[in-house]
């Protein structure tokens, strides 16, 4: 199967976006909504993408040597990060996080470090964005009165790359 320009851009996103969600390519997109995603990759790419067992949308490794992107996250053979590519807000979030072994941060205190650090996000952002990283196995997830984020491995032993928008 050829695909056009915009398709083969578009898997190249979901490449080097993975694991990904609807909303993070409707953003990506510019789509209006996340069924209107949904339906662009049954039509364009069904061959080249699957969802994992979380529903996180995944590249096929054909894919990933059609479109010759590295994948949005490397690891090592015990599964844990040592790579992870990223749009400039997550790239951010990753500078400013509590590191694996410090108390975590709320939502709310990785905005704030944002905006020390000179980004200007809206609060759904970041929360958006701490997702994705957890998604991705890059930050974790401590469950206190809210939910609180911080580096899932050492900062020393993650390389963070920022992807051009």
């Amino acid at each position: 199967m050829t695909l056009s320009e915009e398709a083969t851009e578009r898997l190249a996103d979901i490449v080097a976006l993975q694991p990904t969600k609807n909303k993070e390519l409707q953003k990506r997109w510019g789509m209006e909504s996340g069924s209107e995603v949904h339906s662009y990759l049954e039509s364009e790419l069904k061959e080249y993408y699957f969802r994992d067992e979380n529903s996180l949308i995944r590249a096929t490794p054909e894919a990933a040597e059609l479109v010759d992107v590295e994948p949005g996250i490397e690891g090592d053979e015990e599964g844990n990060p040592t790579v992870v590519r990223v749009p400039a807000l997550q790239y951010g979030i990753l500078s400013v996080i509590a590191d694996h072994d410090e108390e975590p941060d709320s939502v709310v205190r990785v905005l704030h470090k944002l905006r020390e650090e000179g980004f200007d996000p809206e609060v759904d952002d970041v929360r958006s964005g701490l997702r994705a990283l957890a998604n991705k196995g890059a930050v974790e997830t401590v469950k206190k009165t809210v939910p609180t984020f911080r580096l899932a491995v050492p900062r020393g032993e993650l390389e963070v790359e920022e992807l051009s928008e």
